[in-house]
Formats: structure tokens, sequence, C-alpha cells
């Protein structure tokens, strides 16, 4: 029998539309490690579908297609979405990320939930937060800490 989930698949996988898919692999493995599954090029040379691993998670991919209604960030000029991805050394990655040609939008900095973040978007629109966990935080003191960053940061 079929399973309806496909092994090593988790129920929700990103797929991403970008303006240079062969180009944002490479980011991907030099930027977060990634390791690149598989990959399907149409006869026009646009890959159709790819796949990579970044710390255990797979993220699907193709070039933009904007005739069937996948455009990517570059021509939306934006995208509402943020991909948070945890590592063992936010500090170390997003160093990485910036050396590969992502753009900073937030430095890295510890956060009142517990996580030590920056954010920043990769060379194709996507948005992006590397996180490492570095405390656990009661919902209590969770409360307490969000209603006085709130208060601070209005």
């Amino acid at each position: 029998m079929v399973n309806a989930i496909p092994d090593g698949y988790p129920e929700l996988t990103a797929y991403l539309s970008v303006n240079a898919a062969s180009e944002a692999i490479t980011f991907y493995s030099e930027a977060f490690g990634a390791e690149e599954l598989s990959r399907h090029v149409a006869p026009n040379g646009k890959i159709m579908h790819a796949q990579v691993n970044i710390g255990g998670t797979i993220v699907m991919l193709s070039d933009e297609w904007v005739e069937a209604g996948l455009p990517s960030p570059k021509t939306l000029g934006g995208t509402p979405v943020t991909l948070y991805l945890f590592v063992e050394d936010v500090d170390a990655t997003f160093a990485r990320a910036l050396q590969s040609g992502a753009k900073q939008q937030r430095e890295v900095q510890d956060n009142f939930f517990g996580d030590r973040t920056g954010q920043l978007t990769d060379p194709f629109g996507h948005r992006w937060t590397i996180a490492t966990h570095v405390e656990d935080v009661s919902p209590e003191a969770l409360e307490r800490r969000a209603e006085e960053h709130m208060r601070v940061s209005g």
C-alpha cells in the first residue's frame, strides 16, 4: 500500500519558486549546508523540480514559471513568507549566508522568547530567520517578557 505521506517527508514542505534555481541550490548548499537530492531539468533548461535537504528538512524548488502561476519573489517584488531555520551556530551560519550573497534584514541578537536570531533575504528574494535556541522559557516568563518587549519597543 502506498503511504499518503512519502517516507522521509514531513507533512509540510516548503516549495520555493526562484528566478535562478541552479544558483539557488548552490547558495543553499554554501550558506545552509543543503544537500541536493534531485534535479529535473526541462528541455528549455529550466529546473522544473528540485529537492534539497536542509538540516533534515526537504525543501522543494523550481525556476519560476510565471505562465503557470509560479512567480518568484523577485517578480512579485517581495514575499510575505519567512522561513525559520534552526541551526547549531546562528552566528556562523548567518555570516556564511551573507558571504554567499544574502542581504541582512536584522542583525543576529538574543530574543525574549529564547532564540538567538538574525533575519536575511537570500539572493532570490526569500526571507529567512536563522535561529539557535539558547534558552528554555516557561510560558509564564514568556508572557511577562513579551509584555515588557512590547512596552519597550512599541
